[in-house]
């Protein structure tokens, strides 16, 4: 179910997206809302589930996560037992980033972190090449990363 936003719900949503770490006063005041009107709102948009919670975004160079690399994963079955398998370790993963059920020619795209391109065939190796029901594998290594956000257009 879908909550119900207005355009000073989506102005904090932007806000915040921008910048987690704001303070109610200064959220307040970009909005012209008294700080309690604003902090009821926020809350209200938290118990909604409009925000799921807040991070610090990291930068994956400085982090010494050179290499991105994206995943195509086909699966040798389309049970339900083999993708919850499947599901469930690729989640013990730290280096996958993201997983995502496909459509089309492959079943899953991994977004996988990685040091370096020796690093990555680590990663191969060793944990994707184990996960279970997988009959195929196919890496697309990023070479530059043109445009990157966390920010859903609202």
């Amino acid at each position: 179910m879908e909550a119900e936003i207005d355009e000073t719900d989506r102005r904090l949503l932007r806000l915040l997206q921008r910048d987690g770490r704001l303070t109610n006063s200064e959220l307040s005041e970009a909005v012209a809302l008294s700080p309690s009107a604003c902090h009821r709102r926020v809350q209200r948009l938290e118990a909604a589930g409009v925000i799921s919670g807040y991070v610090a975004l990291l930068e994956a160079r400085a982090a010494g996560r050179m290499t991105t690399v994206f995943v195509e994963i086909g699966l040798s079955a389309q049970s339900d037992d083999v993708l919850d398998a499947f599901e469930r370790a690729v989640r013990t993963i730290p280096d996958v980033l993201e997983c995502h059920l496909m459509a089309g020619s492959a079943d899953y795209l991994l977004k996988v972190a990685a040091r370096d391109a020796e690093d990555f065939a680590r990663i191969h190796r060793q944990k994707l090449a184990r996960l279970p029901g997988v009959a195929r594998m196919q890496s697309s290594f990023s070479l530059k990363t043109v445009m990157q956000t966390t920010a859903l257009p609202l």
